[in-house]
């Protein structure tokens, strides 16, 4: 994948959970990861955790975090990224939306970078991207040491004002004809910076 663009491309940026998907793809990975009763199990022990992110009383970061922690820490994170491919290739085109893979058919028909800028985690969507031809993958990494997952997230989570912090960081000092496609609040900062937003839509 590139480290940059070139200045004056036309680059579109697309949210995965939610824009690209019909659903969210964290709760589906962790379930393929450890199985049904382990991942139900998990969601009632940390249930006071993500009652307090419902409730916006716990950040979106130290939720997400608290999940990773109780289901990934301590696992090979060489073992994590051969299991993650097994997902994007089996699991994730069933969560596709189809109008939503049309337009970013659409932008690469027509020589457009494309990017995927979202919350969920690198370590499935860029097997994932690979497949589709889509040029970069801005997401949440997982931190590691020796080949050990910690449970933590290494930098930020990519929500929020944090998508358009590294979008700009891949872009750099050119200024490209920016559209961004998304569907939540955690979009609106990336919407806002874009010159064509789309809002839960693809088309005018």
């Amino acid at each position: 994948m590139p480290s940059k663009p070139e200045r004056s491309l036309t680059i579109a940026v697309f949210d995965f959970d939610g824009t690209l998907t019909r659903c969210d793809s964290f709760f589906p990975f962790l379930w393929a990861l450890v199985g049904r009763w382990r991942f139900f199990w998990g969601v009632v022990r940390l249930s006071p955790i993500l009652a307090g992110y419902s409730l916006k009383l716990i950040p979106n970061w130290r939720a997400k975090e608290s999940m990773l922690t109780y289901f990934l820490a301590g696992k090979s994170a060489s073992q994590l990224a051969a299991f993650s491919q097994r997902f994007a290739d089996d699991v994730l085109p069933k969560l596709l939306r189809p109008e939503a893979i049309a337009r970013l058919r659409w932008h690469q028909q027509q020589g457009h970078r494309t990017i995927v800028v979202s919350a969920s985690l690198e370590i499935y969507l860029r097997p994932w991207a690979t497949r589709m031809d889509i040029d970069q993958v801005i997401g949440t990494r997982l931190e590691s040491h020796r080949d050990r997952l910690t449970g933590r997230i290494l930098g930020k989570n990519c929500y929020g004002p944090e998508k358009v912090s590294r979008l700009q960081s891949f872009v750099g000092q050119s200024q490209p004809v920016l559209y961004a496609y998304g569907d939540s609040r955690g979009d609106h900062e990336l919407l806002a910076a874009a010159k064509y937003p789309y809002y839960r839509k693809f088309q005018d």
